[in-house]
């Protein structure tokens, strides 16, 4: 009897001893502080790369249809919808090379433009490639859908399920906690390897993002991060339980739960998607709500700007077929 309570003894303890030095020895392999000192030391917080060195955010507007001229335009679309029309002179690039066509652009001397169908694919490509050392990358405004009504991905994806919904909420901020950091491992040696790893890495995965009607769902599921002003979290309402942290950097990175999933969202999907490929780098589980605010509330009476169907609508600039 006494063999078998400490046979019963050893296989509860061994298990345990194992469990327990797995996780310190993952532990001490996490590079995120090296990686996230070596992005600190070299100018790579996260408001470098949403506003680089020469001021020049990460998305471009094209008002007039000229803008693009010069540009080496990245059009990430499949080459089906390629065919059907596409901006003059635009390289067709899968979203797995776009280092190699980013690389391209800067030994032609021009200023790579990512182009999707909405914007977000492409901010999320361009948030990567500040990162990877192209910090004149942009994204196109709105994607092909703002370039020409022909082309249009976003009229159909507004909406107002947001209205009357109870897990829409007017409720202040709940109040920030502290957390431990993500892992990172890439068994590389030095910050700058690190960084390089995890770009290819978070572009090996693709885009990561989640409808909205997932998240206003079931908010429990996510660790909701709102990134609006002050003034538009209280105006617009917010999924409950969302905390809006922003502006979000290296310094307050602390406050984002690494064991979560993180839904970062915007007023159109775009801002989010460069916050969430950042994120993504640096080792968290990170979504970007697909089409923001505008798929959530498109109607609300706060729109200041970025509101698609009122100050934002498709131009009717030329495609060539």
């Amino acid at each position: 009897m006494k063999k078998l309570v400490k046979l019963m003894v050893l296989f509860t303890i061994v298990p345990a001893f194992f469990l327990s030095s797995c996780k310190k020895s993952e532990e001490e392999a996490n590079e995120f502080l090296t990686l996230k000192t070596y992005m600190v030391d070299n100018g790579m917080d996260l408001g470098s790369i949403i506003t680089n060195a020469d001021g020049a955010k990460f998305v471009m507007a094209a008002k007039e249809g000229t803008e693009l001229t010069g540009k080496y335009v990245i059009d990430i679309r499949t080459a089906e919808k390629f065919a059907e029309g596409h901006i003059d002179g635009a390289h067709n690039v899968a979203f797995g090379d776009i280092l190699t066509a980013a690389a391209a652009a800067d030994a032609a001397g021009q200023a790579p433009v990512i182009v999707c169908y909405t914007g977000q694919t492409a901010c999320y490509a361009t948030s990567l490639l500040r990162l990877a050392g192209y910090s004149n990358a942009q994204a196109l405004k709105w994607g092909m859908s703002g370039w020409s009504d022909e082309t249009d991905s976003w009229t159909g994806n507004i909406a107002d399920i947001a209205k009357d919904n109870s897990n829409w909420s007017y409720d202040a901020a709940p109040a920030l906690a502290a957390y431990a950091s993500p892992l990172v491992v890439t068994g590389e040696a030095d910050g700058a390897a690190m960084l390089q790893a995890r770009i290819e890495a978070v572009i090996a995965e693709g885009f990561k993002g989640v409808a909205s009607a997932d998240v206003l769902a079931t908010p429990g599921n996510y660790f909701i991060n709102n990134f609006f002003s002050e003034t538009d979290y209280a105006a617009f309402g917010h999924i409950a339980g969302a905390q809006r942290i922003s502006p979000l950097s290296l310094s307050n990175v602390e406050n984002l739960d690494p064991d979560a999933t993180i839904c970062t969202y915007c007023y159109t999907g775009q801002t989010s998607a460069v916050i969430t490929a950042y994120l993504r780098v640096l080792g968290y589980d990170a979504v970007s709500l697909k089409f923001g605010m505008n798929s959530m509330y498109n109607s609300n009476e706060a729109w200041a700007s970025n509101q698609w169907g009122g100050d934002s609508n498709s131009k009717h600039f030329e495609l060539v077929k």
